[in-house]
């Protein structure tokens, strides 16, 4: 989608802005690559245009692309009580009930700007949406160009970071001329390529590869291989003292198994909830967003995800009768 495409939504932007001096970005819970990396460079680039303008995260959850130069400057949850902003403006986030709770307050009162390439997105206020994006960070780069600010290298390997890690690099069905277009642009502003994917794809810590040992030999087949499951649980997080950040890309596991249409990713982080999160990847013709929809969650197309109420047993037992009905209706 073409940036004269979405004329009336960037003015409308542009406008908001333009009744701000306080500006607070946020992405959504645990931020990945594209959360984190689109709310670093659009708090950079509202800051370089004149803004007062700070992101915000829990900053000991933010895994690999918490390397990005940027990350020194986000002002940890805990501390936004003491801080006053006139407009909330939060990226990759379906809904305000994705948001940190901790930030949901400043949501509810705000006039608010959403910039998300869900499916499923559900915004308030003033929003920036296209599903078809590759990336919360495609759309962020499309509204930059638009609005003529100036992209620095740091900025522009913030946003190298959310387009890849959302198209796998480059290779979802997402990926279009528009997000080559926007790569190309970053790649003349001096992205270190090279190093950020040793970073990103090729050095994992041991409680990385301990959690995907883990993931693998929980790896469970069925429906003449097109359905594949891993689980992680609390005690496995527990054990090697390890973060959703340090299992990013165990779905690829279940993905990864020839023939697998529907890939499942059960884990439970080590928290007071009685709840039972589920990473779903799925190829044609299956839609990951019809799944997770019955659960309250959503997505994109082909990845989605949801919350169970309820243990392990019982969310898998919900979730394949789902997955067993979805395929008997084709």
């Amino acid at each position: 989608m073409d940036s004269t495409d979405k004329r009336t939504e960037y003015a409308a932007a542009k406008a908001l802005l333009g009744k701000a001096k306080s500006v607070l970005v946020s992405g959504h819970l645990s931020p990945d690559g594209d959360s984190l990396g689109s709310m670093i460079a659009m708090a950079r680039m509202l800051s370089a245009a004149g803004w007062q303008a700070v992101a915000t995260a829990d900053v000991k959850a933010l895994g690999k692309p918490g390397f990005l130069e940027g990350v020194a400057d986000i002002v940890p949850l805990r501390k936004l009580k003491r801080r006053k902003f006139d407009l909330f403006v939060y990226v990759d986030a379906s809904s305000p009930d994705r948001l940190p709770p901790e930030v949901r307050p400043f949501a509810e009162k705000l006039p608010s700007l959403t910039i998300d390439h869900h499916a499923t997105s559900a915004p308030t206020g003033v929003a920036i949406l296209d599903p078809s994006a590759s990336s919360a960070g495609e759309l962020v780069w499309r509204f930059a160009k638009w609005m003529e600010w100036p992209i620095d290298s740091a900025t522009a390997e913030a946003l190298w970071v959310a387009i890849i890690t959302d198209s796998g690099r480059f290779a979802y069905d997402s990926t279009k001329p528009g997000t080559l277009r926007a790569a190309t642009d970053l790649l003349k502003r001096g992205v270190r390529t090279s190093i950020i994917n040793d970073i990103l794809y090729s050095s994992f810590p041991m409680k990385a590869m301990e959690l995907k040992r883990r993931a693998w030999r929980s790896l469970r087949v069925w429906k003449n291989r097109k359905v594949a499951e891993v689980t992680l649980s609390r005690d496995d997080f527990r054990e090697v003292r390890g973060s959703k950040a340090d299992a990013e890309d165990v779905i690829d596991i279940p993905r990864s198994v020839a023939n697998n249409q529907i890939a499942l990713f059960f884990y439970q982080i080590p928290d007071r909830t009685h709840e039972t999160r589920v990473s779903i990847r799925t190829r044609a013709p299956w839609d990951a967003t019809a799944l997770a929809r019955q659960f309250g969650g959503g997505g994109h197309l082909q990845a989605a995800g949801c919350t169970v109420k309820g243990g392990m047993a019982a969310a898998k037992r919900q979730v394949r009768r789902a997955v067993r009905e979805m395929m008997q209706r084709r």
